[in-house]
């Protein structure tokens, strides 16, 4: 058909997976190629073959980092993808970095099934290992944002900063004579580290995150708030857990406690441990790209040196045991996996104990369950009773709220033709839908797993 084709092959009615088909009659784009998370029905979808084959996709453009956006990477080389993945400096030092992480807690996770029989799998198997996480560097291709990538005579593209995590970049794509904009993940208009997201001004359909479509976030300061709760917790003798993304949401968080620190906010004897060498990692590129960013030099080396970094997990267990009240940062930021898990295992049936939820919690996930109250949650097998206060601060959140999101569609100088929402739960995408088309008087399409939407007719 001489016609460009979208279709949605995750992120659709979800907020997880984001892999978004652009086809065209001459090429084949994937914008973002991410795992699945939460509930088992998706995560089981990883392990499904996609709708359309691996060599059929002739270029993929990364947004960003987020496992959500590039986990599945190394399973798409795996199955016979060879074309150029392409990305932003800083988003290939930090996708590197998650793919090894993951595939390493894959491989981890496999092995402690197999050793505590509790997966119905025999063996349990990682969804793909460390070497195949490397071989999809191969593919990897980096881009300098605001410059038109020529993708053939009828294509190209370009990126500007979405202010959602480092590198993180929404993309307009020239298309046969028409443009279409991928929003990306949107950020913040007052990020604590990262410059308020870029904007294209023009746009014929543009394939936009809804993730917080129906809330809005607190619009006191939030360290505030952060400051209140860790005093409460410190005065009854607990520790402070904070589920946190090893890369944005932890350098955020470290940059604020600090500074309420030095403002005397929160007792600058409370030690602050960031128990994840990927978030380490994660700083130190944040330091090579000023660009992106809006703190200094000086201020990201006093993050470094006000901050007890673990890079091992052996020393996890002691750091568990010490009996000082401390606030911990670790990964995941949902509790899908990760060290963050054996503090809440340890930490989550003591009521002087806080687990303080800081970001998105995508239904099916550990972090959800605990936002939605249970009484109790299972980890690696074992079920744990929920005793520990569970707190949330939602102001720190790095995804764009509804007001921001209609702010962000209204910088386009002329209105989209259309617009088709991704990226969030069924009750977000349609409080959005109805808003931005109340408002905005712009027509609003919900997009559906899998379904091709023809978007127009083309001619060489």
């Amino acid at each position: 058909m001489n016609a460009v084709i979208l279709q949605s092959l995750g992120a659709a009615e979800t907020v997880t997976g984001s892999k978004h088909y652009l086809k065209t009659p001459e090429l084949n784009i994937l914008v973002d190629c991410g795992l699945f998370q939460g509930i088992k029905r998706l995560r089981e979808k990883n392990w499904q073959k996609l709708p359309v084959k691996p060599a059929d996709i002739d270029v993929i453009i990364l947004t960003h980092a987020h496992l959500d956006h590039c986990g599945y990477i190394p399973l798409l080389v795996k199955g016979g993808f060879t074309g150029k993945i392409f990305m932003t400096m800083p988003t290939r030092e930090l996708t590197e970095l998650i793919l090894l992480d993951s595939a390493k807690i894959q491989e981890e996770d496999a092995e402690k099934a197999n050793r505590n029989r509790y997966s119905k799998h025999v063996p349990a198997l990682p969804l793909y290992t460390t070497a195949e996480a490397e071989t999809s560097f191969g593919n990897f291709v980096t881009v300098t944002c605001n410059t038109s990538i020529l993708l053939n005579d009828h294509v190209n593209f370009r990126l500007k900063p979405s202010g959602h995590i480092l590198g993180a970049c929404s993309v307009e794509i020239l298309c046969y004579g028409k443009t279409i904009v991928f929003s990306g993940d949107i950020g913040r208009f007052q990020s604590p580290i990262l410059a308020a997201p870029d904007y294209f001004t023009s746009a014929d359909f543009v394939i936009m995150e809804s993730t917080y479509g129906n809330r809005l976030h607190e619009k006191d300061d939030p360290s505030e708030e952060l400051a209140v709760i860790i005093n409460k917790t410190i005065e009854r003798g607990g520790n402070i857990i904070i589920p946190s993304f090893a890369v944005g949401r932890a350098q955020d968080l470290m940059y604020i406690l600090i500074r309420l620190k030095k403002l005397n906010k929160i007792p600058d004897s409370i030690p602050i441990i960031l128990d994840s060498p990927m978030a380490a990692t994660a700083t130190d590129v944040l330091l090579r790209y000023p660009e992106f960013s809006k703190i200094s030099e000086a201020e990201c080396q006093e993050i470094n040196d006000n901050i007890t970094i673990n890079r091992d997990y052996r020393n996890t267990a002691r750091i568990i045991n010490q009996r000082r009240s401390k606030i911990i940062l670790a990964a995941s930021g949902m509790l899908t996996g990760g060290r963050v898990l054996e503090y809440v295992k340890s930490y989550i049936g003591d009521n002087r104990n806080t687990i303080l939820l800081v970001g998105y919690q995508a239904e099916g996930t550990r972090g959800k369950a605990l936002q939605d109250k249970v009484h109790e949650i299972k980890i690696h097998g074992k079920y744990y009773a929920v005793k520990a206060e569970v707190a949330e601060v939602t102001g720190l959140s790095a995804h764009a709220d509804q007001s921001e999101l209609i702010d962000w569609v209204r910088r386009f100088k002329t209105p989209p033709g259309q617009i088709m929402l991704v990226h969030g739960e069924p009750s977000a995408q349609e409080a959005l839908r109805v808003k931005i088309q109340y408002e905005l008087h712009i027509p609003v399409k919900i997009l559906r797993p899998n379904d091709d939407v023809i978007l127009y007719s083309c001619s060489d």
